[in-house]
């Protein structure tokens, strides 16, 4: 199946979109394919899948992982929706401490037959990701390019005003350990932007 590769407003984040069949039994899509992928010229490679499972109004994030265990993540929905936030917190950046946002659905059901699109979101290394889920029992799926290392987790406060992000939902279900994170002017991270 086709895959299309969208640069955002941070050229380094990408938005992925991919095909879906639909016929009358459901639907069939390849969630992901190195060949596929290699296309577009991402050739990143994965080594752990997760998956999480969230209530509306449940937000997620700022969170990343400190080099040398700095991980880009794919994310997809598999059920539901998100509003899903990458941040650039790469020093010397052009884009440092902006944000990017995309609204991420399931694929959808009752459009009919054929071949339909869907999307994923690119937030490789460098970005701290975080989501706000739109709708009840919504699933994400993330492909990470290097394992969870519990020790180099990091998150930056969700509603930091120096990062301005408009989050769609304003009360939110959070984790204390996100509501706890601190700032990005305090936050413990060592990226730099490579030109």
């Amino acid at each position: 199946m086709p895959v299309k590769a969208q640069p955002t407003e941070i050229p380094e984040v990408v938005s992925f979109e991919t095909g879906v069949a639909h016929d009358d039994r459901g639907y069939f899509q390849e969630i992901h394919s190195a060949a596929m992928f290699a296309e577009t010229g991402f050739e990143a490679k994965f080594a752990q899948d997760n998956v999480s499972k969230s209530s509306r109004g449940t937000l997620r994030g700022l969170h990343y992982q400190i080099d040398p265990h700095a991980t880009g993540k794919l994310v997809r929905v598999l059920r539901g929706s998100i509003f899903d936030v990458a941040v650039d917190i790469r020093r010397g950046s052009p884009t440092f401490g902006k944000w990017v946002a995309r609204t991420l659905t399931e694929p959808k059901r009752g459009e009919g037959k054929g071949l339909q699109k869907h999307h994923a979101f690119w937030i490789p290394e460098g970005f701290a990701h975080g989501f706000q889920a739109l709708e009840d029992e919504t699933l994400v799926l993330y492909k990470c390019t290097v394992i969870h290392v519990p020790e180099a987790e990091r998150a930056i406060h969700y509603a930091d005003p120096a990062i301005g992000i408009k989050w769609p939902m304003s009360t939110s279900l959070v984790a204390p350990k996100d509501e706890a994170a601190p700032p990005l002017a305090t936050a413990d991270f060592n990226f730099q932007y490579r030109s």
